[in-house]
């Protein structure tokens, strides 16, 4: 008995495996829809703040002043798990330096907007300032 190779196997090149790009889509998709929710979250914190301070320069409670440091306190701990413009500690650049003097500034800018509620005597004007100053400087973190 003689054995032969007549049943060889035949392999088509149009039935090779193309890559697979819909993984890279939804990952893309999901990645753009994740930052669009970040940003969404960061607006309507913005918002708050701003509603807040007005809120705060009206009354000039230290409840509506204590409520308006914890705003401002959950809106830059928001900003920064999102990692907007935040240098890791790894990194030597120049903006963690810069992002490290907008934090203290706005600290700064707090304690002269508690000093200003708890001189009772000042203008609304003063205040409605410091407010501002203290929005312009969030928004500089997250644009």
């Amino acid at each position: 008995m003689k054995i032969t190779n007549e049943l060889q196997t035949k392999t088509d090149s149009k039935f090779t495996r193309q890559p697979v790009t819909d993984a890279n889509t939804f990952h893309s998709t999901l990645h753009s829809q994740t930052v669009q929710l970040k940003q969404q979250e960061i607006e309507k914190l913005m918002k708050n703040i701003t509603m807040q301070g007005d809120k705060l320069a009206r009354s000039r409670t230290f409840r509506d002043l204590a409520k308006f440091k914890r705003m401002i306190k959950d809106f830059l701990q928001e900003t920064v798990s999102s990692g907007y413009k935040i240098e890791k500690d790894h990194s030597f650049g120049f903006g963690g330096n810069r992002q490290l003097s907008l934090v203290k500034e706005i600290d700064e800018k707090l304690l002269s907007l508690t000093e200003e509620i708890m001189g009772q005597e000042q203008k609304t004007v003063n205040i409605l300032g410091l407010i501002g100053e203290i929005k312009g400087l969030l928004v500089n973190i997250y644009t």
